[in-house]
């Protein structure tokens, strides 16, 4: 059954100029290195397309004028007379395959008449391929596009320009659509993993209790919603709220579920009774067995505030002392005296609980140190715990509570830092009013 593109003798296609060249090495040179990615190659400023051709006349076909690309490059053609030979052919800088769909179909596809096309499509996923029919077989040249050809030509019409025109149009539909579905794939995959990360984010666990609760959280990975700070907050059966923030050193994925095992394990363990030195040391033990390396740790602070609401336990574990303010009285930091190493750091650790007296009204602020790292300016000097507090006083002064609090204090450390911080930064606030 002839089809009215160029034939070629049988001879190898490094030979005919059609195949790169092979290097001392046996793969392909340089100058004609092969594409993986469905783009079409450029060397030395000339755009070069292959075409493979797969049919099984054996007795030759009409000869077509040269092939030329828009550019009037000439368009290399290779040509196949089944799908052994077509496969051997089929090297990564063939960008297109004219499959003649009269082609003997593979043993395994029976009936079906575009077995062979489909066989084609399984053995080339990343190439454009153009279906060949008789004319006026429309239906079956619109079946093979729909079954994932990018286009069809009628054998009785084809020729030099028609064929050219499909060509470059098949390459360019396979490389937008390929495109098209990775970005698919891709958008996906981001709201598969911010599901994921939005379901481990905490839900507070403060019903019954007279406390107002707020938090700010920005991953410092980009596009995460999950980092390696982490926090929570839970009240007990004896009226008791446990309040947790801590830092997993490093900012990567591995980071964030290893912070994620931490705080649900803290949360399990303080509604198991748990608190002070024995809650964190059997932390310490989880996180020995769950890290990925040894060198890793996490800084912790945790808080018990009693039933009556005006005075709590603290325990640091390497981590930055809470915030404390009351009306009449500036902001200040709780003591840290007593603070003792982060977790993963130093075999039987011990974490002293101290006693603080909150008072009848309270604001009381837990961050991790993403919050007081950042810079001031374009020079090296850093905010700091005193910076911190300094903002803190004034913003609480211009009357800033609960999240307006939280999102003025956030915004203005990335302000100050000229565009967003590097690090995560967790923040959560407990206020008990009169």
């Amino acid at each position: 059954m002839p089809v009215p593109v160029p034939r070629q003798r049988a001879i190898p296609a490094v030979e005919s100029g059609q195949a790169p060249a092979a290097t001392a090495s046996g793969g392909p040179s340089r100058e004609e290195a092969p594409r993986t990615d469905g783009t079409i190659e450029k060397h030395n400023g000339t755009t070069h397309l292959t075409l493979l051709v797969i049919e099984d006349d054996p007795g030759g076909s009409t000869l077509v004028p040269e092939l030329l690309d828009a550019a009037g490059n000439p368009i290399r053609v290779r040509t196949a007379r089944n799908l052994t030979e077509a496969e051997r052919l089929l090297t990564d800088d063939v960008h297109c395959i004219l499959l003649d769909l009269a082609l003997p179909a593979p043993v395994r596809g029976g009936d079906d008449e575009l077995a062979v096309l489909k066989h084609v499509l399984e053995l080339a996923p990343r190439h454009a391929v153009l279906a060949l029919t008789a004319s006026g077989d429309a239906e079956r040249g619109t079946e093979a596009v729909r079954v994932g050809a990018q286009d069809y030509l009628f054998r009785d019409e084809l020729d030099s320009r028609l064929l050219s025109r499909a060509i470059r149009y098949a390459v360019e539909r396979k490389r937008s659509d390929t495109a098209e579905r990775r970005l698919a794939e891709g958008r996906l995959r981001a709201q598969e993993n911010r599901r994921l990360e939005r379901g481990l984010l905490p839900t507070p666990l403060l019903e019954g209790s007279s406390l107002r609760f707020a938090a700010r959280y920005r991953p410092g990975r980009s596009r995460a919603l999950l980092g390696g700070d982490f926090y929570d907050v839970v009240r007990t059966p004896d009226g008791t709220v446990h309040a947790m923030i801590g830092d997993v050193c490093g900012h990567g994925p591995d980071e964030a579920a290893l912070g994620v095992e931490l705080r649900i394990a803290w949360r399990a363990l303080t509604l198991a009774g748990l608190c002070g030195d024995e809650l964190l040391g059997t932390l310490q033990q989880v996180l020995e067995h769950e890290r990925s390396d040894e060198e890793i740790f996490a800084t912790l602070c945790t808080v018990d505030i009693a039933p009556d609401g005006r005075r709590a336990g603290l325990c640091l574990a390497g981590h930055p002392a809470p915030l404390v303010a009351r009306p009449g009285r500036p902001a200040r930091l709780l003591p840290y005296d007593n603070n003792g190493p982060a977790l993963g750091l130093l075999p039987g650790a011990r974490w002293p609980r101290m006693q603080v007296e909150l008072g009848r009204e309270w604001s009381l602020m837990l961050y991790t140190d993403g919050l007081i790292e950042g810079r001031v300016g374009v020079g090296k000097e850093r905010l700091g715990q005193d910076g911190m507090v300094e903002m803190v006083r004034r913003q609480l002064s211009e009357g800033l509570q609960g999240e307006a609090l939280l999102r003025a204090a956030v915004g203005e450390v990335r302000e100050l830092n000229g565009g967003e911080l590097t690090d995560d930064v967790a923040v959560l606030l407990l206020d008990r009013t009169g």
